[in-house]
């Protein structure tokens, strides 16, 4: 294996495991706490998906006329990436992003909506940031989350944008979360099918066979430039501390709601 990325492996390791062994997993006991996480997840699905086009951007021809851009193997490795998050098939054979499959799953469990599609509606409509999280009442910890996304993003630095998608967004479901899921499917089969449907389907796809084709890529990209693996390195480290800081939230608002209903 490349040298840098297993230095950063070991560099990153104790940060991926706080997320394994986040204790936002263990409060999750019934449809009523897996609503409120994918309220919050929701956000990290669905930034995920601008993190995937912005490498698409950087690293191939998306505009016309098309001229050839940069390497094509690493062309290749996210063109194949794009097809299975953009266009996967959901239970029923059809076509899907995982963004869609997603809120599918929020439907059906009886998550609210309201927020994301509000937060998508009206950034499609303004390009606007703020308002977008201001009209849709974003979470803080979600928008915190959304943000430093887009700061990477916005710095134009493909190497950066890959290192996060490679190290920091990829095959962290943890066994105790697929564990708990698994247990409440047998009690609510109707509810988080699609949901169960999801995780299967994102550690089959995503942390598999796509996180092979990321840590290609991002080592086409940093290639022997020491100066971006560091960088690479601190990047991802941040993108795994706004991971916690996303799962600390999410922790907090079902305490909350117990709280309330013990009171209640």
């Amino acid at each position: 294996m490349n040298p840098h990325i297993q230095r950063i492996q070991q560099t990153i390791a104790p940060f991926r495991q706080q997320i394994i062994d986040h204790k936002v997993y263990s409060v999750i006991k019934d449809t009523e706490d897996l609503q409120i996480f994918m309220q919050y997840h929701i956000f990290a699905v669905w930034d995920f998906m601008s993190l995937l086009k912005a490498l698409q951007n950087n690293l191939t021809c998306t505009s016309v006329p098309w001229f050839p851009v940069g390497d094509a193997d690493t062309r290749h490795l996210i063109n194949e990436i794009v097809v299975g998050e953009e266009s996967d098939v959901d239970a029923f054979g059809n076509r899907k992003s995982h963004f869609e499959l997603y809120i599918d799953a929020m439907q059906q469990c009886g998550a609210d909506t309201t927020s994301i599609e509000k937060f998508v509606a009206e950034l499609k409509k303004s390009g606007n940031f703020e308002s977008a999280f201001a009209l849709s009442e974003t979470p803080t910890v979600a928008k915190d989350f959304v943000d430093f996304t887009f700061e990477i993003i916005n710095s134009k630095k493909d190497y950066l944008q890959s290192a996060i998608f490679t190290f920091g967004r990829e095959d962290l479901i943890p066994d105790m979360f697929l564990a708990i899921i698994n247990d409440m499917y047998k009690e609510y089969p109707e509810s988080i099918s699609t949901f169960k449907y999801y995780l299967e389907r994102h550690i089959e796809v995503d942390g598999d066979h796509h996180s092979h084709l990321a840590l290609q890529m991002t080592a086409n990209l940093c290639g022997d430039n020491e100066a971006f693996w560091k960088e690479a390195e601190t990047t991802t480290i941040n993108s795994l501390q706004q991971r916690i800081s996303l799962w600390d939230g999410v922790y907090d608002a079902i305490l909350l709601k117990k709280n309330a209903s013990v009171e209640v």
